[in-house]
């Protein structure tokens, strides 16, 4: 059962998805969930129609939402992107307020949002198979696993730092790994994404000490000097997989769409070069930028081209 504050957080994230959509929808970038004339049925999918994507600022949803967002406007579909946490995002599309989420992490870092919103959504595709949820360190320090942090509180100045507060990643980082390894006299630092890799630039150039809660894929691993921390309770999960996932009805409504979206499969080499180019090379505002620049490599634009079809 889900606790009272468990109940509260999703109250939130229902009232929170709602507010930001209706917003966003006065901004003239929003997702009017009753727009004929954008949604549903054939008439929508025939006329390319407008498909609304929510996503969070884990970095390979990033890039490949951005990815994707130029696919379809490439075949004629107008985009519209929302950014929320993750617990609005999955409340969004199950309600019918958002169409698709690219970076479903299952069955255990998003398993309560699918627990209570699995019913109303569609799974389309898994479109990476080897998620892992990390601890990282720099490789400068004499730690190697999660239980060698326990009684060494002061080193790291009693800090974890993590990422967003609504992240699977987050929950099991507390509420399992912490208790799990004895680590009470440690604070999990919820923030975002963006801070913790900032704060992670900050360490390795001045060799200090920090913790960092992580995952792979990620590019960090090829720009920073650091490693994972063995988990030798298995307490951070096995690998798993990234789901593209929509809500009921999306591949009836889109089935051309639907069907590129099952075709869709990155590797490692391929999501790490996407990655680089839209997170670090051009960064926020220029993603658009760094794709276009990404699809000039034929090998990419093949890719693509088999995922639809071509």
């Amino acid at each position: 059962m889900i606790g009272m504050r468990k109940r509260h957080g999703r109250l939130f994230a229902a009232l929170g998805v709602a507010l930001v959509l209706a917003l966003a929808g006065i901004a003239g970038v929003g997702c009017a969930a009753d727009d004929g004339a954008d949604t549903g049925g054939d008439n929508g999918a025939a006329a390319g129609g407008t498909i609304r994507i929510g996503w969070i600022p884990w970095d390979e949803d990033i890039a490949v939402t951005y990815l994707w967002k130029h696919i379809l406007e490439e075949e004629g579909y107008s985009v519209e992107l929302t950014q929320l946490d993750v617990a609005p995002v999955f409340e969004g599309v199950a309600s019918g307020d958002l169409d698709l989420f690219l970076d479903a992490w299952l069955p255990s870092t998003h398993s309560d949002y699918w627990a209570e919103y699995g019913d109303r959504l569609e799974s389309l595709s898994v479109w990476y198979d080897n998620g892992l949820l990390t601890w990282a360190v720099p490789e400068y320090l004499d730690i190697d696993s999660i239980a060698d942090l326990a009684g060494r509180a002061d080193e790291f100045d009693g800090r974890i730092v993590g990422i967003e507060p609504g992240a699977g990643l987050t929950r099991v980082s507390r509420e399992d790994v912490m208790p799990g390894y004895g680590l009470d006299d440690y604070e999990l630092v919820e923030g975002s994404t963006p801070a913790m890799l900032a704060e992670l630039d900050r360490a390795t150039k001045n060799e200090a000490p920090i913790v960092v809660t992580l995952w792979r894929p990620h590019w960090a691993y090829s720009v920073f000097p650091i490693k994972d921390l063995a988990d030798p309770e298995g307490l951070l999960g096995e690998a798993e997989e990234i789901h593209t996932v929509a809500r009921l009805g999306f591949a009836d409504d889109f089935p051309e769409v639907a069907g590129w979206l099952e075709a869709f499969l990155m590797d490692d080499d391929q999501l790490a070069g996407l990655e680089d180019l839209v997170l670090n090379e051009y960064g926020a505002g220029q993603e658009e930028a760094a794709v276009e620049e990404w699809l000039t490599d034929p090998a990419h634009r093949a890719l693509v081209d088999g995922w639809l079809g071509r």
